[in-house]
């Protein structure tokens, strides 16, 4: 089981226990709850002269999901792991729809607005907001995570794809061609390009082979935008025939191919950008920060006998990761990055117009949008116990978002708050 994080009376991190010494603690007094998500016990009497033991704070950062993990570097021990989902394409939809509601107010029969986008400075570093969510969403956690244990260095893939030796492996020098790395780069990059998928069939879940898409025999090159995905049977039957004659009786599948073999890997830029700007950050922290590579963590993953997630991916990451790891009974927490709601003054219809007032007040009977909650329900038609975030409304009927789906119309007396509201949603 993933370790419960442990703080003693004066709130400064001791060594994580199992969970069943933490329901121990809990259950004879000597301890009290002191944060659910991840979950945390504060001793309330003082410990005496408690050795704590150093971790490590791992990350995977990608576009859409992040993986987390504390790990002791010494014993190998995987203390706790996570999930963390961003909420980056949410905030771009957001904004594309805000500046077309006000750009079209410059032509309307309405109160005009004037433009103010051009008269903006960007300071140094400056990202989308859509991007810097990201950056700041995994600075939070890492803060979180130092303050609950005793973390004293991160890890962080820094660089997902070396493409600049991936593009002409010739010139990248036998020591890149034929070490221990060797061709782990090249592969996850394809993986990511090709969708996991055979190119030709669009197989799924099967064995896939690195494809030259036009053959050595027939003058084609080792460079990236030259190298696909097949299943082992295309692979055979495709043999060294040029992709013309292979697929000419299906001029669809050929040209969107073509089409993708010389497409970069869309996300690829913008979250190396990010990995840059949030190594920048994690240096502020004070702590040393290592890095490493797309390919390496792939590595370590294969000869560890992890499968492909993105939490697993973070215990992975850099040269520091311990030959044994001990990984039985480990449960991620799944998060799912919400925000701190919005500054809206009202609601708009699709074209602009508002629909309905928005409350100033947060709190509504002792509750506040975004907490979390446990509604047994006793009576009515909605006759079970819930769990999730709440949305609250001044008449003291709420929604929860619980884990079978949205339940609307539960009184807040059958509520009884479990979580402040802290911009994220939890399942573990």
């Amino acid at each position: 089981m993933s370790k419960v994080f442990v703080l003693d009376t004066n709130k400064q991190p001791l060594n994580p226990i199992h969970s069943g010494r933490a329901r121990m603690l809990l259950s004879q007094g000597k301890a009290a709850v002191f944060r659910r998500y991840p979950f945390t016990i504060i001793h309330k009497q003082e410990a005496l002269n408690p050795q704590v033991e150093p971790l490590r704070v791992k990350l995977d950062p990608g576009a859409k999901a992040t993986g987390l993990a504390v790990i002791n570097d010494r014993t190998g021990e995987v203390v706790w792991v996570a999930q963390l989902q961003h909420r980056g394409f949410q905030i771009r939809d957001a904004l594309t729809s805000r500046r077309q509601l006000r750009r079209s107010r410059r032509n309307s029969k309405t109160r005009y607005r004037k433009p103010r986008f051009l008269n903006r400075a960007r300071h140094k570093g400056w990202l989308p907001l859509s991007l810097n969510s990201r950056v700041t969403n995994i600075m939070t956690w890492v803060k979180r995570l130092s303050s609950l244990c005793q973390i004293t260095a991160i890890s962080q893939e820094l660089v997902r794809f070396d493409t600049q030796q991936m593009e002409d492996a010739e010139i990248s020098g036998l020591g890149y061609q034929q070490g221990t790395l060797a061709g782990y780069e090249v592969r996850e990059f394809l993986l990511e390009k090709w969708k996991r998928t055979c190119t030709y069939c669009g197989a799924k879940d099967t064995k896939l082979e690195i494809e030259h898409i036009q053959p050595r025999s027939k003058g084609g090159s080792n460079r990236v935008s030259n190298l696909c995905l097949a299943c082992v049977p295309c692979n055979q039957k495709k043999g060294n025939q040029d992709i013309h004659e292979f697929l000419k009786g299906k001029p669809d599948l050929l040209k969107q191919i073509l089409a993708q073999a010389k497409r970069p890997l869309a996300d690829t830029a913008s979250v190396n950008a990010t990995r840059w700007n949030l190594y920048e950050n994690l240096k502020k922290t004070g702590f040393p920060v290592e890095v490493g590579t797309g390919g390496l963590t792939k590595y370590n993953r294969t000869i560890r006998g992890l499968e492909k997630t993105h939490y697993w991916d973070a215990v992975c990451v850099g040269a520091t990761t311990p030959e044994q790891l001990i990984v039985s009974g480990i449960k991620p927490l799944l998060i799912t990055a919400k925000g701190h709601g919005t500054r809206q003054q009202c609601r708009t219809n699709k074209f602009g117009f508002p629909v309905r007032y928005c409350s100033r007040n947060k709190f509504h009977k002792g509750f506040q949008t975004g907490d979390i909650v446990k509604a047994v329900v006793t009576s009515g038609n909605k006759v079970g116990t819930y769990v999730g975030r709440v949305a609250t409304r001044a008449t003291g009927s709420f929604n929860i978002s619980a884990k079978g789906g949205l339940i609307q119309g539960i009184s807040h007396k059958y509520c009884k708050q479990i979580h402040k509201k802290d911009g994220c949603a939890y399942v573990a």
